[in-house]
């Protein structure tokens, strides 16, 4: 008798409010972090990733790693506040949506 095989499960679809940030500063962007330089959270994000760091997402005081690291998407939502769907697996959100503002 052949065993029935289930197709692998796709993580089901989920949407979060919070903020783009880098994987260095996460949900604290410190002023004068960059030289003595006072920047805004979107400049710091961008200034982290150029340096190497990753994009994240921070929700509820969790930070999420971001699959799609190459998104325009996200590198211009960077800093921001957004409403984010995409399917969680382990700590790592692939995104599928973006949107600005939280709710």
């Amino acid at each position: 008798m052949l065993e029935r095989m289930e197709a692998p499960t796709r993580a089901a679809e989920q949407t979060w409010t919070g903020k783009i940030s880098d994987s260095m500063c996460k949900d604290k962007h410190p002023a004068g972090e960059h030289e003595g330089k006072k920047m805004t959270e979107a400049d710091c994000t961008k200034v982290c990733v150029k340096k190497g760091a990753k994009y994240v997402f921070v929700s509820e005081g969790k930070v999420y790693q971001l699959a799609n690291q190459s998104s325009k998407t996200i590198a211009s939502h960077a800093g921001q506040e957004v409403q984010l769907t995409g399917a969680l697996k382990l700590d790592t959100i692939t995104a599928t949506k973006i949107t600005s503002g939280g709710m």
